[in-house]
């Protein structure tokens, strides 16, 4: 039987939706995967578009907060920032929490001058996120 996890940000609108999509297409005979946040702050655009250009589609994906999911108990939530991890909802005792906290791509893009430069920070987020979800399970226990 496959575990669940759960990969939580603050606004479930980036590295959140990057690690469900790497753990989607790298882990799905192991995970069930869903992503969520604290707040919601809706898909980020760029983030979708550097998926794509690594072969994975989220642009389905939807922002959503933890009462929102259709699984309610985990066997594992990842925290990938470090806002969520100070601001973690309770999880019944069996579940497995920990931090693996990736920078923020949007504060880093904040001030790019150019699309291309705003996308090498989203991009090096997202193959750290992949590195990560390469890992796993290791790390979860």
């Amino acid at each position: 039987m496959k575990k669940t996890l759960l990969f939580l940000c603050t606004g479930n609108s980036c590295r959140s939706q990057m690690a469900e999509g790497w753990a989607r297409h790298l882990k799905s005979d192991l995970f069930e995967v869903r992503s969520a946040g604290v707040e919601k702050h809706g898909l980020n655009p760029l983030a979708v578009e550097v998926m794509a250009e690594a072969g994975v589609d989220i642009s389905g994906y939807t922002s959503a907060l933890v009462d929102e999911l259709d699984i309610k108990d985990f066997d594992y939530v990842v925290t990938v920032c470090g806002h969520a991890n100070e601001q973690c909802p309770f999880f019944s005792g069996a579940t497995r929490k920990v931090h693996a906290g990736f920078d923020d791509p949007p504060a880093l893009a904040r001030n790019a001058a150019t699309h291309e430069e705003a996308l090498s920070h989203y991009r090096r987020v997202r193959d750290e996120i992949r590195a990560y979800v390469e890992r796993l399970p290791a790390g979860l226990e």
